[in-house]
């Protein structure tokens, strides 16, 4: 078999191994050197270096695995997007995923001496919340890989998709509460997710409309840092209203709006935004995403934000396909944020209620080389 070490020993021994991929003549004519097998075997005990940051990803639809690293190269270096349907004919293998308990491998990356992989549950996006057993299911495949990175020393795993929803695992906090004493730190990302929608939201901006069910701590840290610098936060539900009023101080309440109308030029998007709903929104509006999935773009006479991102430092190698959606040499706030942990050397963990001080990741983020990313597209 023609092997990676087979015709470095050419360029070393000079009389030996002279073909290039068929190693079978120099076997016939008796020029093959004598140390090639042991050569190779000796070759793969060489200890693989371990990341020190590792994110925990999932696929999402049966053909996102072809826009992998994993699959073609032309497809992984262009962001996801709809399926043409020759990538629907190729997805007649993808659920043979599911006997893998696993996570797969589909990205190593190197930032100033600091390897950085991506790791790839065997598991696609309908399968998170499926029922009550099947979400176990997953948190043990989770757990696994924490456990996984924390005996290969890993020092930060990042948490991205729906490996950290709220009523899956309390957005990572369950695994920390079952192993208390790893080193590992696990984040979630939300401190730095947080910083890069604020710093989205135009400047001189008075007021903006909040379309959340109030189920992510990131919508209270988001709309605590709005009424602290003076922006109005309307909402068109009562119940919402309430609970707003009752979580922030008397000094913050006068900004909190209770308004049936939709009229309104920003709008920060969480779950959920449907077709009718972006249509009552006023002509030119914008709508900013703080959400692992971007927004379904229905209106021509709207603008959409990208979901939180960065650029990456041309310092990043190995960067040859697309996060998702994102396009090339961009990454995830989420997953931006655990490079910026381990770079950092932050001893903590920022999971579950846990969130980073947010001004305090953002300028680290940007201290290291990561820039913001606003794309805006109109459909």
């Amino acid at each position: 078999m023609y092997t990676p070490t087979f015709h470095s020993l050419h360029h070393t021994q000079f009389r030996t191994n002279y073909s290039l991929f068929m190693p079978i003549y120099d076997y016939i004519y008796g020029t093959m050197d004598k140390s090639s097998d042991s050569l190779y075997e000796t070759s793969l005990k060489r200890q693989e270096e371990s990341p020190a940051v590792v994110h925990l990803t999932h696929f999402t639809t049966l053909d996102s695995i072809y826009h992998s690293r994993l699959g073609f190269a032309s497809w992984a270096a262009s962001p996801y997007s709809s399926s043409k349907w020759y990538h629907k004919v190729l997805t007649w293998w993808s659920p043979s995923m599911l006997s893998w308990n696993k996570p797969i491998v589909v990205e190593k990356h190197l930032l100033n001496q600091l390897n950085l992989q991506t790791w790839a549950m065997p598991r696609y996006m309908f399968h998170y919340g499926l029922s009550s057993r099947q979400n176990e299911a997953v948190n043990a495949l989770i757990e696994g890989a924490i456990l996984k990175a924390e005996k290969e020393n890993v020092k930060v795993i990042s948490l991205g998709l729906l490996n950290q929803e709220q009523e899956l695992n309390k957005n990572g906090a369950l695994y920390i509460h079952k192993h208390p004493n790893m080193k590992l730190k696990v984040v979630d990302g939300s401190g730095l997710a947080v910083a890069t929608v604020l710093h989205s939201i135009p400047k001189g901006t008075k007021q903006v409309f909040l379309h959340e069910n109030l189920s992510n701590k990131m919508t209270f840290a988001i709309v605590k840092a709005l009424l602290q610098d003076g922006v109005q936060v309307v909402t068109p539900c009562k119940d919402q209203f309430e609970i707003l009023k009752l979580r922030f101080a008397p000094d913050l309440q006068n900004n909190v709006i209770l308004s049936t109308s939709y009229a309104h030029e920003v709008w920060l998007v969480g779950e959920g935004l449907e077709k009718d709903e972006q249509n009552r929104a006023q002509k030119g509006a914008i709508f900013i995403p703080f959400t692992q999935f971007p927004i379904a773009q229905k209106r021509k006479d709207c603008s959409y934000y990208n979901t939180p991102a960065m650029i990456v430092p041309e310092t990043l190698e190995n960067m040859h396909s697309c996060e998702n959606w994102l396009p090339r040499r961009v990454m995830s706030a989420w997953r931006v944020a655990g490079i910026v942990h381990a770079l950092e050397g932050w001893n903590e963990h920022e999971c579950g209620d846990k969130l980073m001080e947010v001004e305090k990741v953002w300028i680290a983020a940007l201290k290291h080389g990561f820039k913001p990313f606003y794309n805006v597209n109109s459909p």
